[in-house]
């Protein structure tokens, strides 16, 4: 039986699905030995609540006051974060960071509650995983073009390919709670 919420968030990743060993094609480019869906396990009704419970104790830490992360990925994550902390008392709203900014309407490319967030307000970045870290930057740059700072950036899955280090190169705090070694194997991040 796992003990810790990060080895308990890999064995359910497996046990539903979200994580499958094989060879696929990646969005990113190239192919791997292993698949990780998060949104299979994010949506997923346990799976969602241990992600949150696994996410709370970091974006306390980092005194984020909000939480924001690129659709569709961090969609699912994003709401559970925002509902789960206020379950516990210490609410942190969710923003979700569009692929394009909205043609019509208020034009936005952050949806959310930011009213009241206030200028340089600290926020999170989250995303269910890391490769090279397009998605991540592009949130980041979302959520510092309107007028925030990034006190942490969080995933469920580092694939260790690129994207990790370049975050922290930028000098972003970066957590995982997961983590995959350069022969495909995953494990509970440290």
């Amino acid at each position: 039986m796992p003990n810790s919420i990060a080895e308990r968030i890999l064995d359910l990743s497996k046990r539903k699905g979200a994580l499958l060993f094989g060879e696929f094609r990646l969005s990113a480019g190239g192919t791997s030995s292993y698949y990780f869906d998060g949104r299979v396990l994010s949506l997923d009704p346990e799976g969602g609540y241990l992600v949150a419970k696994a996410l709370l104790p970091i974006l306390k830490e980092s005194g984020a006051r909000a939480v924001a992360g690129p659709t569709l990925g961090a969609d699912p994550i994003v709401s559970t974060v925002s509902v789960v902390s206020h379950l516990e008392g210490h609410p942190i709203p969710g923003l979700i960071v569009r692929a394009e900014t909205k043609g019509h309407g208020g034009r936005r490319a952050i949806e959310g509650p930011m009213d009241g967030l206030g200028p340089n307000a600290p926020v999170a970045v989250v995303d269910d995983a890391c490769t090279s870290g397009a998605s991540l930057f592009h949130a980041i740059d979302a959520v510092e073009s309107a007028g925030y700072e990034v006190v942490e950036v969080l995933v469920i899955l580092d694939r260790n390919e690129g994207g990790s280090d370049e975050i922290r190169r930028r000098g972003y705090s970066f957590h995982s709670l997961l983590s995959a070694d350069e022969r495909g194997r995953i494990s509970a991040s440290p």
